[in-house]
């Protein structure tokens, strides 16, 4: 397989399972984390390796080292994996994802990206999700289907992100160092903040629109991250997942396809006790508000994600404060709502003119 994006955490637990299972990572591709990448090219001795920028070459000790976005496309060309695992952040994980379909290759996605800004575009059916939450609903569904029940509702759950229990006229106070400060666990700093502004949670509803072929969604929260999903039936009837929130279990799926041994420990809900589901307040989550017309309008999806990406850089460089992250994206959703893309070419053009009008904004 090819581990795209394997410096970051899921690019970490998917290599944690390539190792246990035995399994030959022939192509790595990191950004920034040199020292990270050179100890996993010590170790699984992959044939190509691609670094995030050219300066960073002469630093890998490896015979076949690419670089930059040209070079993660031609690791895909010349690689003989037909599984590629693309857990790269943000729109740069859009040309590997669709050029890894267009060699007829399966593709373990983790770039969430990817189906929020052209999902339109996909091909779905050689797509396996690795996040928790669209592994939890196909968990269900997949189990529901062998009774024939009918689903009416697929709910996903959010921690709620840094600011869950914050006052909510404290918010516009909020520095970077507190939206980093996760609830449940730790992740990257853009996945983060997306977790507190709700963004996140609208990428994960998009996403589930494509791969379900369903409008019927909604997410609400969850605080111990131990339900990741929900599936409403039309009998009255629900089914919830729940699992240790280790991102090995729908990693190993998504490689495996059949799982047969124990890759998390079962939850002892002796020890759990309680939990607690919370309504996704827009007061606390302005971005809330557009769940309903991304849902319905899905040419949006490079909308958000674009202004989402100019905003998140701000906020990460003192530019602006957290509340103008989501006040920014609204902005350019609402600017852009009859925005229509017709090919995958009219994505990039739309990309391009959404950042320009976010930054006019900051």
């Amino acid at each position: 397989m090819a581990v795209l994006g394997s410096t970051g955490s899921i690019g970490v637990n998917t290599l944690n399972i390539a190792r246990e299972f035995d399994i030959y990572p022939e192509v790595l591709v990191a950004g920034n984390n040199i020292e990270l990448l050179q100890k996993q090219i010590d170790e699984f001795n992959p044939k190509i390796v691609v670094v995030g920028k050219k300066e960073h070459k002469d630093k890998i000790k490896h015979k076949k080292v690419l670089w930059g976005e040209e070079g993660i496309l031609e690791a895909l060309e010349l690689c003989e994996s037909k599984l590629i695992v693309n857990a790269l952040v943000g729109f740069l994980g859009l040309k590997p994802t669709l050029k890894a379909i267009e060699l007829n290759k399966e593709v373990a996605l983790a770039n969430k990206e990817s189906l929020v800004v052209a999902g339109k575009f996909i091909d779905t059916k050689k797509i396996t999700p690795i996040d928790s939450e669209h592994f939890a609903l196909w968990y269900i569904l997949n189990s529901s289907q062998l009774h024939s029940f009918t689903a009416s509702r697929l709910i996903i759950t959010a921690s709620g992100g840094a600011f869950r229990d914050w006052p909510i006229d404290r918010l516009k106070d909020a520095k970077l160092e507190d939206a980093l400060k996760h609830p449940n666990w730790s992740m990257g700093k853009k996945i983060t903040i997306d977790s507190a502004t709700m963004v996140n949670k609208l990428f994960e509803l998009i996403e589930a629109k494509w791969l379900f072929d369903t409008k019927n969604l909604d997410a609400i929260i969850e605080t111990k991250s131990i339900v990741h999903a929900i599936v409403d039936f039309v009998d009255g009837g629900s089914l919830m997942h729940a699992a240790v929130a280790d991102m090995r279990l729908p990693i190993a799926y998504a490689i495996l396809k059949k799982v047969e041994k124990n890759i998390v420990k079962n939850i002892d809900f002796t020890l759990v006790k309680n939990l607690e589901f919370r309504k996704i307040d827009s007061l606390r989550y302005p971005i809330w508000e557009i769940k309903d017309l991304l849902l319905q309008k899905s040419d949006l999806g490079v909308v958000i994600n674009a202004a989402n990406e100019v905003a998140v850089e701000a906020f990460i460089n003192s530019k602006i404060n957290f509340l103008k992250i989501s006040e920014i994206i609204l902005d350019s959703i609402y600017a852009f709502e009859n925005v229509k893309a017709s090919s995958i070419d009219d994505i990039f053009i739309i990309d391009k003119e959404v950042r320009s009008f976010a930054k006019s904004l900051i």
